[in-house]
């Protein structure tokens, strides 16, 4: 509907302001993505209002058939006025005589990412867009028509969230209410409905309140297989009673806190539920990229205290409430009842999708369920008796299976802390093998801030010791006398003994280090897990026509056929490594974007690893190039360089190699090859390996192997000392001053890229510049006169490497040299 000088929402914000309840889902939609809602509105026509968040208002188009999950779909969509960040939130009626008078509901809502510039996609009449809502996910299409300046087509890319049906495979109602928009208008109140099976059922009437009912809590158990049972997600987050009085809302915590401010997108469907009282238990979680729920991100959420922080969480951390109880309805309590009637009444009352879900479950295979929650690497199952009713406190008719493993470790160290880290950054933990403490790992999460600093004291006052068996040395970490005991979560032990994702539970102050001892658990190979059959890994190819490089006419096919060409000698050096994508959708004259985090589309047999970036403030999903089938997949989408870590996820702390990154920038090349070959003449008079390759663009790469033995930090030390001595000796060709404006033409020598999440580009992968250049591994004997850095392309590559005998930097990742001795005879030739 188009903007009008009347505002529909008065009547709605002076009901808002008289119960004095917050506006909902914030107001400034701040966050990494930008807001997106769809209205369903039942006016003179139903039709869909489709609107985008951009630049403090929402674009708008109104799109009469609805927004189609199936790209055969291409939906009109006619552009109307803005609209104003408020109007994302309103569901009611507009009354009669207004323009556009009828019901309206909120049919969708979430987040958009722009694929490309947003503002030219709109200036040229093409905006590609990705959609993380609760019913539209996946790749859009808006294109504009020739028919009418504000008619375009909204049209469903092929991904994986295509649905054959269309928009009439998706859910009618309200994500907020559960209402459809003609039910609004109508002004039907499903309350009645309600009561009249409350009545049937012969619920008393005694309201219940959400601040003074305690929980009902499980006993742990193992998986079973029982008729009369029913069997649920174990969910990672917050328990929260939900609760409704009139216009009164709250949300209260297990342990009695109000969070009714931190979760306000909750707070504000139950407030939208058609109800006058409610009370309803369920777990609220934050999920990530794939789904599953996140309780670093839920803990990180649930810290939040600050009202701008909420608003700006509200879109880029939502909050889902998987409700699986409902304890009181329209002044009734439901806890005597049978827990599969209390279930179906609240089924009955929730919206189909949404902030709030309704929990499913599964009769009597509880056996079952369990294995397919170790599949999808849940946290466990519930397990409760279908004809139980809702009792406080622990009971043996809920019983909960975890799948994660939980053991108690001594503290015997700290690491130094990084970031905003308090006191220390992870504590190392360790177990008896008789009387000899065989280090386990560190857990660096899990810690409330008076945790840390209260464990953190305990430890500063603790006196040092030797470290235990297997123990990792590195400069960070500090060995203590083995006196706390901690309780441990994680997945499961690698096969030389150390915890793989171990969370920090609470101290155990009532057991010693004495009972901390290992027991004979099944290890898991560290590494990959196995790859499945070829068969499965199917990659479908498309636009291979599509020109890249215009002047020398090669395709994308032609960039995949290269890859694939040179996976053999590629590969090795992508092996499980975190991998970072730079996207050339339209070619090298087009826009271009790079890419960390793995698509929620990729293919489930697409190795996928998250890691944890302190930039980023989240873990980060990157993807793991281990076959020839999923190179192929990421050069289709459009990669043309890859770029890589120097380090693998196995010793991800532990670089293959100390880059020096030569880098002329206007310098002459002949300069760049005499600093080439002073690094190497360096390094062998203090015995130490280095390798060379082009950089595919202006300047040379050399490469020291470390051999995944010492740290960034001693890469970096390495790799600045050795600058430091070539531009002492070349001081009018070589510099180490980063700003481009103190260079005076000459060539930089970066050591900065030796670091956590540092980027080099890949030995062979081709550049996105004219002619197609590759990165090249060279042997030194061809640093010389008349070597260009752009002389090897994808044309002659795979020529050149079938006439070596060998690839020149093969040794790379497999030599381990002595950096102590290298650095001692550096240290002996800068004193003479």
């Amino acid at each position: 509907m188009a903007a009008t000088t009347h505002d529909p929402l008065e009547t709605y914000r002076t009901k808002r302001t008289a119960d004095r309840s917050p506006e909902p889902f914030g107001r400034t939609w701040r966050g990494k993505g930008h807001l997106f809602v769809v209205q369903h509105h039942a006016a003179r026509r139903l039709h869909y209002d489709f609107r985008l968040e951009l630049g403090g208002v929402l674009l708008s188009w109104a799109v009469p058939k609805g927004p189609s999950p199936n790209p055969a779909d291409k939906r009109l969509a006619v552009q109307v006025e803005d609209h104003p960040l408020e109007y994302a939130a309103f569901e009611g009626v507009i009354p009669e005589g207004n323009y556009g008078a009828g019901g309206v509901i909120v049919w969708d809502r979430g987040t958009w990412l722009p694929i490309g510039d947003p503002a030219e996609g709109l200036d040229t009449g093409k905006l590609l867009f990705e959609l993380r809502g609760y019913k539209l996910r996946g790749r859009w299409t808006l294109v504009k028509t020739r028919k009418s300046p504000k008619d375009w087509l909204l049209i469903k890319e092929t991904d994986g969230y295509v649905l054959d049906g269309g928009t009439a495979d998706l859910p009618a109602d309200s994500i907020l209410s559960g209402l459809t928009a003609e039910v609004i208008k109508a002004r039907h109140n499903p309350a009645k409905q309600i009561a009249g099976k409350l009545k049937r059922l012969r619920v008393p009437a005694s309201a219940v309140s959400p601040t003074r009912t305690r929980v009902m809590l499980a006993q742990s158990g193992k998986p079973f297989t029982k008729a009369g049972w029913i069997f649920e997600v174990k969910f990672d987050g917050y328990r929260l009673l939900a609760g409704r009085t009139d216009n009164s809302v709250t949300l209260y915590s297990r342990a009695g806190n109000d969070l009714t401010a931190t979760f306000p997108e909750i707070a504000d469907v139950v407030r939208a539920l058609p109800f006058d009282q409610l009370v309803i238990d369920g777990e609220a979680v934050v999920h990530d990229e794939e789904g599953r729920p996140d309780f670093g991100r839920m803990q990180k959420r649930g810290r939040l205290t600050r009202r701008e922080d909420i608003e700006r969480a509200t879109v880029d951390l939502p909050v889902t409430f998987y409700a699986f109880d409902v304890l009181g309805l329209e002044g009734h309590d439901l806890r005597a009842l049978p827990l599969t009637k209390r279930k179906q009444l609240l089924r009955d009352i929730l919206p189909s999708v949404g902030p709030i879900r309704y929990s499913e479950h599964v009769k009597t295979h509880g056996e079952a369920l369990y294995r397919q929650a170790q599949h999808l690497k849940l946290e466990g199952i519930l397990a409760k008796k279908s004809d139980a009713a809702y009792r406080a406190g622990r009971s043996p008719d809920w019983i909960k299976i975890s799948l994660d493993k939980t053991d108690d470790f001594v503290i015997v160290g700290y690491t130094d802390p990084k970031g905003t880290q308090p006191e220390f950054g992870a504590l190392l933990l360790a177990q008896y093998e008789g009387d000899t403490l065989v280090y386990a790992g560190r857990a660096g999460t899990g810690f409330t801030r008076a945790e840390q600093r209260a464990i953190g004291e305990q430890l500063q006052r603790a006196s040092a010791t030797k470290p235990p068996r297997g123990a990792e040395m590195d400069s960070d970490t500090h060995w203590v006398k083995p006196d706390l005991v901690c309780e441990v979560r994680f997945k499961n032990v690698t096969s030389d003994g150390v915890l793989r994702a171990p969370v920090f539970v609470r101290l155990r102050e009532d057991k010693g280090p004495e009972d901390c001892v290992r027991e004979t658990i099944e290890l898991e190979l560290a590494g990959p897990p196995p790859a499945p059959s070829s068969t499965e890994k199917d990659v479908h190819l498309t636009n291979l026509d599509k020109v890249f490089w215009p002047d020398e006419g090669l395709t994308k096919g032609d960039l995949i056929a290269y890859y694939r060409a040179i996976s053999k000698w590629l590969l090795p050096y992508l092996k499980d490594r975190p991998v970072v994508l730079v996207r050339h959708p339209e070619g090298i004259e087009g826009k271009s974007f790079f890419q960390k985090d793995a698509p929620a589309f990729a293919p489930d047999w697409i190795r996928i690893e998250r890691i944890w970036s302190e930039h980023a403030a989240r873990e980060v999903r990157y993807f793991i190039v281990d076959d020839v089938e999923t190179l192929t997949y990421i050069i289709n989408l459009g990669t043309i360089p890859l770029h890589i870590w120097s380090s693998r996820m196995a010793t991800l702390e532990r670089p293959d190699w100390c880059i020096l990154d030569l880098d002329p920038k206007g310098a002459p090349f002949p300069h760049v090859l005499k600093i080439a070959n002073a690094i190497r003449r360096l390094c062998k008079a203090i015995e130490l390996p280095c390798f060379l390759k082009t950089s595919g663009s202006t300047g040379l790469h050399i490469l020291i192997p470390l051999g995944q033995t010492y740290t960034y930090e001693q890469s970096r030390t390495l790799g600045e000392l050795l600058a430091n001595v070539i531009v002492h000796d070349l001081p009018d060709i070589a510099t180490v001053n980063r700003r481009l404006g103190d260079r005076e033409g000459r060539v930089y020598i970066d050591y900065l890229q030796n670091g956590h999440g540092r980027l080099l580009v890949a030995p062979y992968s081709a550049r996105p510049l004219p002619a197609a250049p590759v990165s090249m591994p060279l042997n030194w004997s061809e640093a010389r006169a008349g070597l260009s850095p752009t002389k090897f392309t994808i044309k002659s590559a795979i020529r050149r490497m079938g006439s070596l005998k060998a690839d020149p930097l093969e040794s790379l990742l497999t030599l381990k040299p002595d950096l102590f001795a290298a650095l001692e005879k550096l240290s002996r030739r800068l004193r003479s």
